[in-house]
């Protein structure tokens, strides 16, 4: 295996810690087409926080020669003499919840403008089954001119990352792959494993490492749709819904999951990339969908929860100032891809009321271009009608909340983190 030379295609949540990892043993290639983000690399920092600057800086190359390291570009001609291109871009939903393969398709015709006999893509990002070899490999094939399984070959590998996870890295995940034919199958499991410590699962073919990626995510959305419809009920009876949980959990068999908002780049995406696929073979998936819409609307029965607190404490809604504390799609983490939090935002807002959002952890530039919020990352010397937690950043766990809040104001715990009395939580 000393003459690979591996180029990742997509530098971000991703791509970047699997290049850095890749680069501990092999010639490695960052690929992003993004100037700015090669350019922050470049200078031993990356911005998404999943990996760290000196973990970074010391497998940095300055440039594209032979040795051991990591180089980053975003010039093709830096690419062109690798032979195992990963390609690691997002695979979104557009607005109306479908499948949006564009990333994919750009990042296939960019392999394929310097793709060569012998070589071999593997695809890192989440996919419905069939995606890999039915929509990416006839782009490879039409831009190349290469034959695919004669002139080229393919894999799949999916990614399982776990953004602002410092305990299970990329290498400490056990990793599925696949290749395009069983001895290629073999080559591209015998890759990861010669940097994955955890191991490798070589499944059969491409589509059965496709499906069970997608599945894996479509899991977790499902039971986390159920105890957010057991929160729902549970409020209604006045009844604590963590100490049901903590209850139930005595029994040896009983899946641990949370009530909560469900977004970032995969739970909350990856079951409509399932359900797509199956309505094009005629069967309506009632379960998955079922889960989707239920989490999809925590957003605003949170929002409503808290306005009716509010109401009972006899506090004016319209200009009522609310503290949110939290905009990311996960705690610890600066990634707001597909967060939730700014349903709960954007329904407060519908109410009338004034809402300042703080989180340490975003980019204010981000959030703004995302989805037109401020947002600060320094908590102001104010006081709110009302404080509604949304993520369980670790600053927030050392705030005296109750001193941000009017005398009669109302503390609304989302993520279910805080110990002192609250007037509501999921």
């Amino acid at each position: 295996m000393q003459d690979i030379k591996i180029a990742v295609i997509g530098l971000g949540y991703v791509g970047l810690p699997l290049a850095r990892l890749f680069a501990t043993k092999y010639d490695t290639l960052g690929f992003d087409i993004n100037q700015n983000r090669i350019d922050e690399l470049r200078s031993g920092t990356d911005t998404t926080l999943e990996v760290e600057d000196d973990v970074l800086q010391a497998v940095l190359k300055e440039s594209s020669s032979k040795e051991i390291g990591l180089y980053c570009s975003s010039d093709l001609n830096d690419i062109a003499d690798c032979n195992y291109f990963v390609v690691t871009v997002p695979t979104p939903v557009d607005k109306n919840n479908r499948p949006d393969l564009t990333p994919l398709y750009k990042s296939s015709e960019t392999v394929g403008k310097v793709l060569k006999k012998g070589d071999i893509v593997i695809y890192e990002s989440t996919v419905y089954p069939g995606v890999t070899e039915e929509e990416c490999v006839p782009v490879l094939e039409r831009v190349s001119g290469l034959k695919f399984n004669k002139d080229f070959y393919a894999g799949y590998s999916p990614e399982r990352i776990n953004p602002g996870d410092k305990l299970h890295t990329v290498e400490k995940i056990l990793k599925v792959t696949a290749g395009s034919t069983p001895e290629i199958g073999e080559k591209v499991d015998a890759l990861y494993a010669s940097v994955i410590t955890a191991g490798t699962h070589l499944a059969p073919t491409i589509k059965v490492a496709e499906s069970a990626k997608v599945i894996e995510n479509s899991q977790r959305d499902i039971n986390i749709a159920f105890v957010n419809e057991l929160a729902k009920i549970f409020n209604l009876m006045d009844i604590d819904t963590n100490e049901v949980l903590k209850a139930a959990g005595t029994k040896w068999n009983f899946l641990p999951f949370k009530p909560g908002l469900v977004g970032g780049h995969c739970i909350g995406v990856d079951p409509y990339y399932l359900a797509q696929r199956a309505q094009e073979f005629g069967y309506h998936p009632e379960i998955i969908l079922a889960g989707r819409r239920l989490n999809d609307s925590m957003g605003q029965y949170v929002a409503s929860e808290v306005i009716k607190l509010m109401v009972k404490h006899d506090i004016r809604i319209k200009g009522a100032k609310v503290l949110v504390l939290g905009i990311t799609f996960k705690e610890n983490c600066p990634d707001v891809r597909n967060t939730r939090a700014v349903d709960v935002i954007n329904h407060l807002k519908d109410f009338g009321t004034d809402v300042t959002i703080y989180d340490p952890w975003a980019s204010a530039e981000e959030v703004q271009h995302e989805y037109n919020l401020d947002t600060i990352n320094e908590l102001p010397d104010a006081i709110y009608d009302a404080v509604v937690l949304t993520v369980a950043h670790k600053e927030y766990l050392d705030l005296d909340l109750k001193s941000l809040l009017v005398p009669n104001g109302v503390l609304y715990d989302v993520k279910g983190i805080i110990e002192e009395e609250v007037h509501g939580r999921l």
